[in-house]
């Protein structure tokens, strides 16, 4: 059965979650394994924020998701934000990516933030106006991203 757990809970799937992280966004931008690793380790301390989220069954991996002060430096004043989410190819489909957002919100929300925000590929803005978020803009810098977001009360409730 899947769960999404706090990060902190499962520090095992720290390696897994940092090699996705790499692969997905950082190595492409010349970044180092190791600085993934090292954002991890600021995701495990009592902070709320940043906190990283896992999805697993049992002992599988299937996706994770960080909860960030911020993720686009072209809107430095939109806070917090649904990062990095990541599901894993044979678990697409499934709900997970929906488990792992919903995670985050409902941990904003609790920390008193009435809005968070992601951006995107155009190419997924689908998935996410499915999960009740609102588009609020598109084309943002340099790589085109959509700017997207989601009431807290509305997971929060659910």
């Amino acid at each position: 059965m899947l769960q999404v757990s706090d990060y902190r809970a499962h520090p095992e799937y720290g390696p897994q979650i940092a090699d996705r992280v790499w692969n997905a966004w950082w190595k492409g931008a010349g970044l180092h394994l190791a600085d993934v690793v090292h954002h991890l380790t600021e995701m495990a301390d009592a902070n709320a924020l940043p906190v990283a989220f896992v999805a697993h069954d049992g002992e599988s991996y299937a996706g994770s998701a960080f909860l960030i002060h911020s993720d686009l430096e072209e809107r430095p004043t939109l806070c917090p934000w649904v990062a990095a989410v990541w599901v894993e190819e044979t678990r697409r489909s499934e709900g997970v990516g929906t488990a792992l957002i919903e995670a985050a919100a409902a941990a904003a929300a609790q920390i008193g933030y009435p809005v968070v925000y992601t951006c995107c590929d155009r190419s997924l803005e689908r998935f996410y106006l499915a999960s009740d978020w609102t588009l609020v803009e598109r084309e943002v810098g340099p790589h085109g991203l959509s700017v997207l977001s989601l009431d807290t009360g509305a997971i929060a409730r659910t």
